[in-house]
């Protein structure tokens, strides 16, 4: 074993406080948030509080806690420890043996599974699409039936009772499930998948209780009437189902196959987890070429052609799945569930022709549609922090927050109707008024025959319903402006009070039906100046509202206009978009990038921050740096594992194996563990006999699943074992990524991005030096810790 120590000619000064925590995995993120003002007194007793074993770590939410993890971050509901992904190849002696000997039937194989995989994941993500579709239909249909019966009959206190106390029970079981089961199922889970996707994976993330409790507690919250879609749970389904075949199988039950070996690492299974985010699009929306844009522009770090063609055909089986699945219910062998039950708005019966009135409405549309978008993401980030206090205190508080958020809602949707008066019903006899069933247009309420609640008919819907009635081109001057104002007003903050429960919930459709009531409400003020149809309105309303949080152009785009099923809004959509997006570019963040920030997840930008352009690599490396010897001592990589909890390790060659220090490559962690576990020692130190690594499976090194991976604890190493060597060239990574301690920062964050990688090795300018400086992780391209050591940095003009 190996220790270099930086003199201090080479490490700027506040670094010399640091301890050794940079070895491998990342260690945890000072927050910028002025308790540390970078003086080296503070810095220095700041890091006097960690060891190697027990760090103290300031989250986002400016709690304390006790971990003994190198990073920690809020996933659904819960803290839980973090650690960056393997997307790099390993090139080691082990490995290129393994694929020198696959056979050209083995390599076809391995091609053939790839599309396999991804028409699995297609389907299964379409089948779970239409379950939940069908489950809400009928769930929220008997819910909304029940409640118009008893209405009818002026019982109005037991109609208010059964619609709230039902969706309390809803709100309390998805809440409970969240708890109980998967705490990694809360929220949206699209924010957990582009950090995923990005490099960072969580316990639990994408395993398959969190895959049950999504499908299941997205279902019931949905149905339960809370102010939430079901499409951003779709992108964590998706995701979860992939991940699920994308594992190589199970040791621990046996389903492991020789052939499944090759996808048993992070790079194959990060490909099929954006391909199952694609196919949540596709399932949620029944838009296939915006799902494959949604994964290109918000989910994926990464991407090739290759890549496209996989999820542009994932996307194909599930529009295929869903319709099959229309056609089988249109029969209606599906209860509620009626043709019109899968999302597809009809906007294209009105004519399109724009005048300059019209772009003028539009522009302004777009602006103040930016101003509110940027305002609900100011809102959501405070109470996300605000409900994450209070999550923490236990499953009791998560069900108690979720069931006082649905009465609230129930109230509000109940009662506010009552403020409306009636309307008279319009004289075409073509339609039905008041409606009976559980999705009409004219709600009676508590009027009188022949009349009906405009409130009402907006309210006491589903969610989709809803947006339907807001964007039909049929319904002109049926909703009141007062209706329109009270309906967006409640959806707007309610979207935002309710996001952050311990429930799935996604802002798609919240987004949408607030963005859509905004819509109607400037289209009466535009009157004078506009032609454009009302409905026209409702959706350049949802568009820019969508543009205004999400931040998303060319997806949500494309998604609308599969939606509505009409190319002749395209310019007008572009317009409003990107108007809405570069204003609310100028407040803050996308909603998912806060979230990102909130929870605590490393993020790497595709961009690096201006400020580390002036800063070299060599200025955020930290020593003294573990490092081993090509032939180790046993002793030493047992005390080095039992002692820190880096994953990485650089490997160096020494005399008189070599005339001088050369760097050999780095080694994981994992792979270690592997290696001792097998207990290949010799008792001199001499490279490996091929015939001693026989014993040993490539399979062996493959990434553990959803099981558990080698442990220490699951070595049995005797004392005798101490003093023999270990060769540990065979797994050694002979061609890590390198940059020069001269670099920039800012350059090396590109690097380290583009290539997808977790550890980046620093190496000397001049020789006569020991062969490695140091490592470059996660960690330390966070703006977070290079503030943290340099905290005036950002203020300094460059010249």
């Amino acid at each position: 074993m190996t220790i270099f120590e930086k003199s201090s000619s080479e490490v700027p000064e506040k670094m010399d406080k640091e301890e050794n925590l940079n070895n491998g995995e990342d260690v945890p993120d000072i927050e910028n948030d002025g308790s540390l003002n970078g003086n080296d007194e503070e810095i220095g007793r700041y890091w006097a509080q960690y060891s190697e074993r027990n760090m103290t770590y300031e989250e986002p939410l400016l709690v304390k806690r006790i971990n003994t993890t190198s990073q920690i971050a809020i996933v659904g509901s819960n803290l839980c420890p973090i650690e960056s992904l393997d997307y790099e190849i390993f090139d080691n002696e082990m490995f290129n043996q393994d694929w020198r000997s696959r056979k050209k039937v083995q390599i076809f194989q391995y091609v053939v599974l790839k599309w396999v995989f991804a028409l699995l994941i297609g389907v299964g993500t379409g089948l779970v699409g239409l379950f939940n579709n069908i489950s809400v239909e009928n769930i929220a249909g008997f819910k909304l039936l029940l409640t118009t019966s008893l209405m009818s009959k002026q019982r109005f206190l037991e109609a208010f009772l059964a619609y709230a106390g039902l969706n309390m029970v809803l709100g309390a079981a998805a809440a409970a499930l969240c708890a109980f089961i998967a705490p990694s199922a809360a929220g949206s889970g699209i924010p957990e998948v582009k950090a995923y996707l990005n490099g960072i994976d969580a316990h639990s993330i994408l395993a398959p209780n969190t895959l049950f409790v999504k499908i299941v507690g997205s279902i019931l919250g949905v149905s339960a009437g809370f102010v939430v879609g079901k499409e951003g749970p779709m992108v964590h389904t998706g995701a979860c189902i992939a991940s699920f075949l994308g594992q190589g199988g199970s040791r621990k039950y046996g389903l492991t196959f020789s052939w499944l070996r090759h996808f048993k690492n992070d790079r194959d299974r990060r490909d099929m987890i954006t391909c199952g985010a694609a196919a949540g699009v596709a399932a949620a929306f029944r838009s296939p070429v915006g799902g494959v844009l949604f994964a290109l522009e918000e989910a994926a770090s990464w991407w090739r052609s290759a890549l496209l063609w996989r999820t542009f055909f994932t996307t194909a089986v599930v529009a295929i799945v869903l319709r099959a699945g229309i056609q089988f219910c249109s029969t209606g062998k599906c209860g509620l569930f009626g043709e019109g039950g899968l999302i597809l708005y009809d906007v294209g019966s009105a004519q399109v022709s724009y005048s300059a009135g019209d772009i003028l409405a539009v522009i302004v549309l777009g602006t103040i549609a930016g101003i509110l978008g940027s305002i609900y993401n100011f809102l959501v980030d405070k109470v996300v922090r605000t409900y994450s206090i209070i999550n923490e205190k236990g499953p009791f508080f998560k069900i108690s927050l979720a069931v006082a958020i649905s009465l609230l809602t129930s109230c509000c949707y109940y009662f506010l109707p009552w403020i409306a008066t009636c309307i008279p019903c319009p004289s075409d006899s073509t339609v039905t008024c008041p409606s009976i069933d559980e999705s009409g247009e004219y709600k009676s309420f508590q009027c009188p025959p022949g009349y009906y609640n405009d409130l009402a008919s907006l309210f006491l819907n589903t969610n989709d319903d809803a947006i339907r009635n807001l964007f039909s081109p049929k319904i002109n001057k049926e909703f009141h402006m007062s209706s329109l104002f009270i309906f967006f007003a409640a959806v707007y903050f309610l979207g935002i009070l309710t996001y952050g429960i311990a429930v799935p919930s996604g802002l798609f459709i919240p987004v949408i039906l607030a963005g859509a009531a905004y819509g109607r409400v400037l289209s009466r003020l535009f009157e004078p100046i506009t032609q454009l149809d009302r409905g026209l309105f409702s959706l350049l309303g949802a568009a820019s509202f969508l543009g205004g949080t999400m931040r998303m152009t060319v997806s949500i785009c494309v998604i609308l206009l599969e939606l509505t099923n009409d190319l002749y809004l395209l310019p007008l959509v572009m317009l409003v978009l990107l108007i809405s997006k570069s204003v609310a570019d100028i407040f803050n963040k996308g909603v998912y990038d806060q979230i990102l920030k909130i929870k605590g997840l490393p993020y790497l930008e595709a961009h690096a921050e201006p400020y580390m352009r002036n800063i070299a690599t060599r200025d955020v490396v930290s020593g003294p740096l573990m490092a081993f010897s090509g032939i180790e001592k046993v002793g030493n990589i047992l005390h080095v594992l039992n002692t820190t909890g880096h994953n990485g390790f650089p490997v160096i060659d020494e005399p008189p194996f070599v005339d001088a220090p050369e760097l050999c490559g780095l080694v994981l962690r994992s792979y270690l563990l592997v290696l001792l576990k097998a207990k290949n020692f010799t008792s001199e130190r001499v490279y490996a006999d091929q015939s001693i690594l026989e014993n040993i499976s490539v399979l062996d090194f493959g990434k553990a699943g959803s099981g558990k991976g080698v442990k220490l604890e699951d070595l049995d190493i005797q004392d005798e074992d101490l003093d023999m060597y270990v060769d540990l060239h065979p797994i050694t990574n002979t061609s890590p990524y390198t940059v020069v301690e001269t670099m920039s920062l800012a350059k090396a964050a590109i690097i380290f991005r583009q290539h997808g990688l977790r550890h980046m090795c620093v190496v000397p300018k001049s020789q006569g030096r020991p062969p490695i400086v140091g490592i470059l992780t996660r960690h330390d391209f966070m703006p977070e810790h290079v503030l943290g050591l340099y905290p005036d940095i950002k203020h300094h003009k460059w010249h």
